[in-house]
């Protein structure tokens, strides 16, 4: 069995501030530490489920977090940014059995979470057709292009809510809610345990129920906080400027979508 993981650390348990997501910031160092926990604990479910190959996409910020040593031999890790459409999901394809998200969080909007966005800071939203996204929508949606099904999310209450909505029969792990500019967060190593217990569930289960139907049609708004930059995104070849601060776009084929995310993002 083959698994692909993408990582993020704003839906880890206890990151309530930027300071401890920001690798230059002093308080990172113990919140990378639980990044690291988190994905080898999912790592550990995966494995004992049967996984013989685990692929891991650090997917925050510098996309250089994860400890390295501290996961399993089994596993790929893939660094930085390499400019593919697929970002967050980098080499996922069509031979991987299940894809699992670790450390997600609700989308920019949300009140389920301190640290609430989409991809930047500069998104005041983002709709696909007339939905809220969030980068698991976005994500998952890249998941369902080449037919990899999603069976399991931790991260915030509110992205666990979203994900079961999407996809009933999904496993989740909440380690925290968002109250205001607080988190309320259990304990570390109860997350670590709740994630390998649930990954190994999911992955021994029936994944194919997992699967999520692609749309045939996608119409993507995209509103940022600075008029200026939805002026300079409205030139991307099939935008159009629908208000000040807000660009349209429409396409039948998802890969064009993912093309507009990673130019105007």
């Amino acid at each position: 069995m083959k698994v692909y993981i993408s990582a993020d650390i704003e839906g880890v348990t206890g990151v309530t501030h930027w300071d401890e997501a920001d690798r230059l910031k002093p308080d990172y160092n113990e919140f990378r530490e639980q990044m690291t926990a988190e994905v080898s604990a999912a790592c550990e479910g995966a494995l004992l489920a049967g996984a013989t190959e685990i692929w891991i996409k650090d997917a925050h910020a510098s996309a250089r977090n994860l400890i390295a040593a501290r996961l399993p031999r089994h596993t790929h890790l893939i660094r930085g940014w390499s400019g593919h459409p697929f970002s967050m999901v980098q080499e996922l394809d069509g031979s991987f059995h299940a894809m699992l998200m670790v450390g997600y969080h609700s989308r920019a909007g949300s009140g389920a979470n301190p640290l609430a966005h989409t991809i930047s800071g500069n998104i005041a939203g983002l709709k696909i057709n007339g939905s809220y996204a969030s980068e698991l929508l976005m994500h998952v949606y890249t998941a369902a292009y080449v037919n990899v099904p999603l069976v399991f999310v931790s991260g915030d209450e509110g992205i666990c809510e979203d994900a079961t909505w999407l996809i009933p029969p999904i496993a989740t792990v909440a380690v925290k809610r968002g109250v205001g500019d607080a988190s309320i967060n259990i304990h570390p190593h109860l997350a670590v345990d709740q994630i390998i217990e649930r990954v190994q569930t999911a992955l021994q289960d029936d994944i194919s129920k997992c699967r999520l139907p692609l749309p045939e049609h996608f119409a993507v708004q995209i509103t940022y906080r600075d008029h200026a930059m939805a002026h300079r995104a409205s030139f991307f070849p099939g935008a159009v400027l629908e208000q000040p601060h807000t660009i349209g776009f429409e396409s039948d084929d998802y890969f064009e979508v993912l093309r507009l995310f990673s130019f105007v993002l």
